[in-house]
């Protein structure tokens, strides 16, 4: 039986990313993994998700061999890291948080110059750069010089440069981090239609919102230690209340209270509702209806992600202060 067959049982394919009790001890003594297990599934898209210094990045440098382990197994599809590093290297492309490009290269020879290193003939490198240029709305700029870009462009400069061997696994560190909300938005869409086609891809990400959008399944690191891991529907379902965000038809200087959900007004137009997940959307309607206001339109409030994080997180540290 091959080694792929035994990654997953009855000789389903093996997993994109398979992580089992990764350990990094630096050399000051410092423990940024105690024994970390984590399976991706083929064409997850999955959230990895923690405060500043939970163990994101040592782990998704370990993943690529930006950094050694102390201990543990690695494996990508179903390669081992340790005695298969090329290969198991060749099925992921990484999107750093840090620019680490010549800024002084236009941009069309960043990105077949990266083909190149994995092989590329130089022609099919650059046919591959201007299907991605072109998806990521910078073949218009392919001749400028990267130092001239912007913020914005500099990150979809930064994911054309992973996509160029077209590997199986992305692996996006803060992608998104000081862009303005319509490149977000364009870059999401983007990401959705790759993840659709098939590749597999692991986000971390300080915009929860983001992670909430995107990915079907979440594991949260705190403190070197994985504190959640489940899917994104499972978690959110973990929530007692829903929050709400209604546009009104008429401006107000305030609103009556009710005594079966929580109000707050965001602005004179705008109301937040916090509701039980117990009662049903019909009690707030027939409350604004007695009460003569028009709604024009409601959506979900997307912060759910955020509000659990911080419970989880809180209720850790409540647990070991015990």
């Amino acid at each position: 039986m091959t080694q792929h067959a035994l990654n997953q049982p009855n000789g389903a394919p093996p997993l994109a990313l398979k992580i089992n009790n990764l350990k990094k001890t630096y050399d000051n003594g410092f423990t940024a993994l105690k024994g970390i297990d984590l399976n991706v599934n083929q064409g997850d898209f999955f959230a990895l998700l923690g405060a500043n210094g939970a163990g994101k990045s040592t782990t998704i440098n370990m993943v690529c061999s930006l950094a050694n382990k102390t201990s543990g197994k690695i494996e990508v599809f179903g390669h081992d890291l340790a005695t298969e590093r090329d290969l198991a290297k060749s099925f992921i492309g990484l999107v750093p948080q840090e620019f680490n490009f010549n800024i002084f290269e236009p941009i069309i020879e960043i990105i077949v110059n990266q083909g190149g290193y994995y092989g590329i003939p130089r022609k099919e490198a650059f046919h591959r750069a201007e299907v991605l240029l072109k998806h990521l709305d910078l073949w218009d700029k392919r001749k400028e010089k990267a130092k001239n870009l912007s913020g914005g462009m500099k990150r979809r400069l930064m994911i054309a440069r992973a996509l160029v061997h077209k590997p199986k696994l992305l692996i996006l560190d803060e992608p998104t981090a000081g862009v303005d909300i319509e490149i977000r938005r364009s870059m999401w869409e983007f990401l959705s239609e790759l993840n659709a086609s098939g590749t597999t891809i692991i986000l971390t990400t300080h915009y929860l919102e983001e992670a909430e959008t995107l990915c079907h399944n979440i594991a949260i690191l705190d403190q070197g230690e994985v504190i959640e891991n489940t899917s994104m529907r499972e978690l959110l379902s973990r929530l007692q209340t829903e929050t709400f965000v209604l546009d009104l038809k008429e401006p107000m200087s305030e609103l009556p209270q009710s005594v079966d959900f929580k109000l707050q007004m965001r602005d004179s137009n705008t109301v937040e509702v916090e509701l039980d997940k117990s009662r049903s959307l019909n009690c707030v309607f027939d409350f604004f209806s007695q009460h003569q206001i028009g709604v024009s339109s409601m959506r979900n409030k997307s912060n759910r992600l955020e509000a659990l994080f911080m419970q989880r997180i809180s209720k850790r540290n409540k647990e070991e202060a015990a």
